[in-house]
């Protein structure tokens, strides 16, 4: 029994520092919309990915390159809603953003190095969503 508890306290130890390292990035928000954005490096991505089954949205950004995805940080992320009022309009500080928004129809523009895209965007209750969007 002694022997089970030490390695149950070893195994602590040796994890917990990786526990330590995957914090998911702090919330913001833009108006009244909690918003989290990050992903840079396995840790980070870890924990927002894990995070992102309790947002209503996550938005996952890159760029096509040589026939290949690559993570970006700072496309312009903006949200309108059905009245064609901005109420969400933040940076990403990676390739992952979640965003707390309550169900319902809205336009999303997304703009990186000067390329701006147009989505229709739907957002159902109690449903996480996830929207793809890649730049050329």
């Amino acid at each position: 029994m002694k022997q089970i508890l030490q390695g149950v306290a070893l195994f602590a130890c040796l994890l917990s520092p990786l526990v330590t390292l995957a914090q998911v990035p702090d919330t913001q928000y833009s108006d009244s919309l909690a918003y989290i954005t990050g992903g840079v490096g396995d840790e980070e991505t870890a924990a927002i990915l894990s995070e992102a089954k309790q947002w209503p949205l996550m938005l996952e950004l890159s760029q096509i390159e040589s026939g290949r995805g690559i993570w970006i940080f700072g496309a312009k992320i903006k949200i309108v809603n059905s009245k064609q009022k901005i109420i969400f309009d933040a940076q990403a500080n990676g390739p992952y953003m979640l965003v707390n928004i309550d169900p319902g129809e809205y336009v999303l523009l997304a703009s990186y190095q000067g390329v701006e895209q147009k989505r229709a965007l739907m957002v159902r209750a109690g449903q996480a969503q996830k929207m793809t969007i890649f730049w050329k």
